[in-house]
Order: structure tokens, then sequence, then C-alpha cells
């Protein structure tokens, strides 16, 4: 299931063999299609087992053929508020339903302009406002503090846009993805968030796994038609621009991870092939 558009980056001019940031991967599936597409991709997650699922399945998929090894940059264990990494060093990075989740988000944001290049590009994705609304009118156990590590704020896409523009960005279009998850959300609030058994939350489940997997066009026309409303993630695109009266032409940033600062919290460098 992917958020982000990936044929917006390669309008922005974000083009294969692009050395990408999957910045609170996850278990990796934006990480995946990028490199499925073409990129060099770097997967950082603050979760050790998300990281550790990452790393293997990056491995099984170059040992299987899948993607060529070298799209295989490294998997990390480290902090959005404090990357490891230089100054310039991504072309593009992504950040799919991440910054709800840190109580410093500009912070955040601050970080991941500091580490992409010039003229690069972001793609950030969030909670869309009314749905998650909804979710937290529903229950507190979906949200922080019940929900440890869970959300801490919802979004209107003005003030995730304010937030990117102060952080030195400029917003280059958006979107909304997956109309047909809020519902599912919606009732798993109602019933109980943690109730994975409930028989309503099982049958639509299967009704979303099977959407993914055989994608038919009523389902698609229908995310096409509901999505500016109901859609689950608002997705914004940005470009990093060059800092006030800074030279419009600059040197050609570093593509190098060596040298990178340790990990902010962990210290601990699951994995990396840089």
């Amino acid at each position: 299931m992917l958020t982000v558009r990936f044929d917006r980056l390669g309008d922005l001019g974000i083009a294969p063999g692009s050395l990408v940031l999957d910045a609170g991967a996850g278990f990796g599936r934006h990480a995946f299609e990028l490199a499925r597409r073409g990129h060099r991709v770097v997967a950082l997650d603050y979760a050790a087992d998300e990281v550790e699922g990452t790393r293997d399945t990056f491995a099984a998929m170059a040992e299987a053929g899948e993607i060529p090894a070298e799209r295989y940059v490294g998997v990390l264990r480290g902090d959005a508020t404090a990357l490891p990494f230089a100054d310039a060093t991504f072309d593009a990075i992504v950040t799919s339903e991440v910054l709800e989740h840190i109580p410093n988000d500009t912070g955040a944001l601050a970080e991941l302009y500091r580490v992409l290049r010039p003229g690069g590009v972001l793609a950030a994705t969030v909670p869309s406002w009314l749905p998650e609304k909804i979710n937290w009118m529903l229950s507190d156990d979906y949200h922080a503090p019940a929900a440890v590590g869970g959300h801490v704020r919802i979004y209107s896409a003005t003030e995730l846009k304010a937030k990117l523009r102060a952080a030195g960005f400029g917003v280059a279009g958006s979107h909304h993805a997956h109309a047909l998850h809020s519902p599912y959300w919606w009732l798993k609030c109602a019933v109980g968030v943690n109730d994975e058994d409930h028989p309503l939350v099982r049958r639509y489940r299967k009704f979303l796994e099977w959407d993914i997997i055989t994608q038919p066009r009523s389902t698609k026309l229908a995310e096409r038609v509901l999505s500016p409303v109901l859609g689950k993630s608002l997705v914004l695109y940005a470009v990093k621009r060059p800092p006030p009266h800074s030279p419009a032409t600059q040197a050609a940033p570093s593509r190098s991870l060596t040298g990178a600062r340790s990990l902010a919290r962990t210290g601990d460098e699951v994995s990396a092939t840089a």
C-alpha cells in the first residue's frame, strides 16, 4: 500500500539513480518501491524490529535479483530530530505517517531540510484532518498519551504547509490518499482500537487486503472520487529552497554516508552498506 505518488518525484526532477532517504521507513513499503524504481535507498527508523525487518527484506530482494544490490545503500536506526547524515546528502526524502508521532515536529523538519540537497524534493504524508479528528473523537486509546508512541497532533493542510515553509521548503503540490481505509479505522476506534478479532473489523480488513492485491477498477474509481474528502492520508510535495542570501549556484553535495554523526539516543547502527 503506497501513499506517495512516485511519478510526482520524477516530475520534480528526481531521476532513477538518485540517493533517497526513507525517514521513518517502518517495515519499508516505500523504501522497497523506491529501490524497484531505480533509486539508491537509505531507510531509517527508530523501532529496532522494523529496522531489522526492512534490512532482511532488502537483503532477500537483492539476493533474489529483484533489485540490484547497489540500490540497497543501508538501513539505520536513528532519530528524525537528529539525523546521522552530513548536510545536503540526499536528492530526495520520503517521510510517511511519521511527523504526527514526533512532539518536536519542527525540529524533525529542520533536520530533513538540512540533509536534503538544494533543489531536492521532500514527500511528506500525515493523517488527514477530518478522518483523524473522527478517530480521536471515537477513542482515546487511538492516540497519545494513552497510545504510547501514538499520534500527538492532528494536522490541517494549512498547518503542515506553514511548517514546511517555515523550515525553508517551497510547497509543490498535494493530494489525499486511501479513502477506503478511513472507515476501517473509524470501525476499529468504535469497537475498541486493539480489538483485532471483532467480526466487523476482520471482514473490513479482508476487504482491504483483497482490494490491495486485486486493485479492481471499481475501488480505484471510488478512491479517486472519495479521497479528496475522506482520504486517510494527506500527501505534500516540497522542494528545498536555498537559504536567504545564499549563492544561487552551490557546489554539488557529497553523496557519501561516511562521517555520519553517531545516531541520536540509540548509538546503534543496525545495518549500513554504504
